[in-house]
């Protein structure tokens, strides 16, 4: 049994919000992904996007600026029609390819409370990434998926999603998003 196999399930990680300077920050890429510290920030960011009812994260959100990014789609409170999705840690990812189409659709982060975006992403991308065991893997995503992984490379760039948004009309709160759920259902 390896060290790692005997480590806890992960602790919760405090999410740093915008003002922050490691938000801005260009993450650095991962040099040993077997490393004892990056699986250990592996399990973490896996117990603090569920419990914050994420549906992704970057290592930047809780302070470390490096290219790791859990996908984590499933329906929550705060995405209630997100598909449902094993969660996936993904580390130094690339976009090999993108579709021409963009779509539109609401955002939130967990870096940027109470604030929704309407935000233009590519519908359909094609990604290479380093999975947690070090081995290269490709993956095809679309629709809401491609989006939450776009919508977390971008931290690794230092962006959030306030600066897709195309104006400041696609800019709500989120008490007025959960009320667009809720008429809509």
């Amino acid at each position: 049994m390896t060290q790692h196999s005997l480590k806890t399930m992960g602790e919760l990680r405090s999410i740093i919000e915008l003002g922050n300077p490691i938000l801005r920050q260009v993450a650095l890429p991962i040099l040993d992904v077997t490393d004892e510290k990056i699986q250990g920030l592996i399990d973490d960011l896996l117990v603090t996007v569920k419990q914050a009812n994420g549906v992704g994260i970057a290592a930047s959100q809780v302070a470390q600026s490096c290219q790791l990014m859990i996908v984590a789609s499933r329906p929550n409170p705060r995405y209630p029609d997100a598909p449902e999705m094993e969660p996936t840690a993904i580390l130094n990812p690339r976009i090999l390819s993108h579709s021409t189409e963009t779509v539109k659709g609401w955002e939130g982060c967990l870096s940027v409370p109470e604030i929704r975006g309407w935000v233009p992403r590519y519908q359909a991308i094609e990604i290479e990434y380093c999975d947690r065991n070090g081995k290269l893997q490709k993956m095809e995503m679309t629709d809401f998926v491609a989006r939450i992984f776009q919508h977390e490379f971008d931290h690794f760039n230092g962006l959030v999603f306030v600066d897709r948004v195309e104006s400041p009309q696609d800019l709500i709160t989120e008490e007025a998003y959960q009320q667009q759920i809720q008429k809509s259902e």
